[in-house]
């Protein structure tokens, strides 16, 4: 499985003046928890993930240990007993104005990777974290990222950084 496999261009986004603006860990953690719910649709055609719920799973995540990991970057993650969750999902959220997030490096953080994933995906969950790592390890990647003009952009420099070869 592929970083773009748990993503769509839908859940890639970039706060700054023309979208909404993250200015703290609690923003940040919040405007993630909506974009992992988006494009789940129940049979009622309302999302069948609770962007609450997702969220409290989050908030949960950092408090035992930031998940901000250095390099002006985070991947927020948890499990969760979701009935409607078959796959692990991810979202990016791309942060022009850094964000205060407790990151093992002191250093705000810029690009935010969040993973949720059914308790039955541990395996899976672990593997999807590592690529994630692995993906915003070079930093002239992570500034492109970052300088993406929109969300459509950064999900192309995703597929397109995923598709070299290592």
């Amino acid at each position: 499985m592929q970083v773009v496999d748990i993503l769509t261009p839908a859940r890639v986004a970039i706060s700054g003046p023309q979208a909404r603006t993250v200015r703290t860990k609690q923003d940040a953690l919040r405007l993630l928890a909506e974009l992992l719910c988006d494009g789940l649709v129940s049979q009622t055609g309302q999302s069948s993930l609770n962007a609450d719920e997702v969220e409290s799973l989050l908030i949960k995540r950092e408090e035992q240990l930031s998940t901000g990991v250095g390099g002006g970057v985070a991947i927020p993650h948890a499990f969760g007993e979701f009935a409607e969750l078959k796959d692990i999902r991810g979202a990016v959220l791309l942060c022009r104005d850094a964000v205060g997030f407790d990151a093992i490096d002191g250093l705000p953080v810029h690009i935010f990777f969040a993973v949720i994933s059914p308790r039955r995906e541990v395996g899976q969950h672990l593997k999807t974290l590592a690529r994630v790592s692995r993906l915003l390890r070079d930093e002239s990647f992570r500034k492109r990222l970052v300088d993406a003009k929109d969300g459509d952009s950064a999900f192309a420099l995703i597929v397109g950084e995923e598709s070299r070869p290592q």
